[in-house]
């Protein structure tokens, strides 16, 4: 087998099991019928603070008219607000609500136990490699 293609099986491998690994955190959530998208925009809330809805779209990588429909959803489910911006009438500060916060706490909760739980299964020295790819797949992930 030439290097190229022992690479590309490499990526394709890792490729696979990352997108497994997500895939069984992202089942472990707060509300069973939340999309991974809503709870996206739940996360960046709470973790970059109130946006409005054109930066929400752009941090997303989504349109304009798709967040809104987003926000929609997650506001008449009572997980974010929107408040008109004092001198601009046209912006609205979308932000979550007390209900949002529990919902992105409790799935993160979830998600770390699910995890933690499936690491307790595992060697130290496994433990150990897995710790070091991390660092790895967050320089990776930078590019």
């Amino acid at each position: 087998m030439e290097s190229r293609d022992i690479l590309f099986s490499e990526a394709s491998d890792l490729r696979m099991a990352v997108f497994r690994l997500a895939r069984r955190l992202r089942s472990q959530r707060a509300v069973d019928s939340m999309s991974d998208a809503h709870f996206a925009v739940l996360a960046a809330l709470s973790v970059h603070g109130p946006h409005t809805l054109g930066a929400l779209a752009e941090r997303e990588r989504v349109s304009a008219p798709s967040m809104n429909r987003t926000v929609n959803c997650l506001a008449e489910a009572g997980h974010v607000s929107r408040t008109p911006d004092d001198t601009d009438r046209r912006k609205v500060t979308i932000d979550l609500t007390d209900a949002g916060r529990e919902v992105v706490a409790e799935t993160v909760h979830r998600r770390d136990a699910w995890l933690r739980e499936a690491l307790d299964e595992l060697t130290d020295e496994q433990r150990g490699i897995l710790q070091q790819a991390a660092v790895i797949m967050r320089q990776v992930a930078a590019r």
